[in-house]
């Protein structure tokens, strides 16, 4: 019976912790409606999670870039070299926006790293 209940509350835990990331990913998701994104602490929090939870999608969007640059024989090793550094790099600014996001730095919220959230990469498939 008790490990029942611990079950039930690891799931309810799990539950709650996807659904506040999910909540500060909306409020970091950016308005078609604005010309010019305003960059916050909200978004600045919810940016920061997207990279340190979804950091690993630099790697696919990296090997997009670079084989749509230099073709395929060229793009997928290259890109597969760089997705590994950006994939580490997104995962520590995820970590740093999120730990500093009650402070305005850099200045005015804006990010520190382009694209601004992991899926951005597929952007370029329009």
């Amino acid at each position: 019976m008790a490990r029942k209940i611990e079950t039930t509350n690891r799931r309810r835990v799990g539950a709650t912790l996807a659904a506040t990331v999910l909540a500060f990913g909306l409020l970091a998701a950016p308005s078609a409606a604005l010309a010019e994104p305003e960059y916050t602490a909200a978004r600045k929090v919810g940016r920061g999670l997207a990279n340190f939870s979804l950091g690993f999608l630099a790697i696919p969007g990296q090997i997009i870039i670079e084989t749509q640059k230099r073709g395929t024989a060229t793009g997928l090793p290259i890109g597969f070299a760089m997705g590994i550094g950006w994939f580490i790099t997104t995962e520590v600014v995820g970590v740093w926006e999120f730990i500093s996001s009650p402070f305005e730095v850099p200045e005015g919220f804006e990010p520190m790293i382009e694209p601004e959230y992991p899926w951005d990469y597929f952007d370029a498939l329009e």
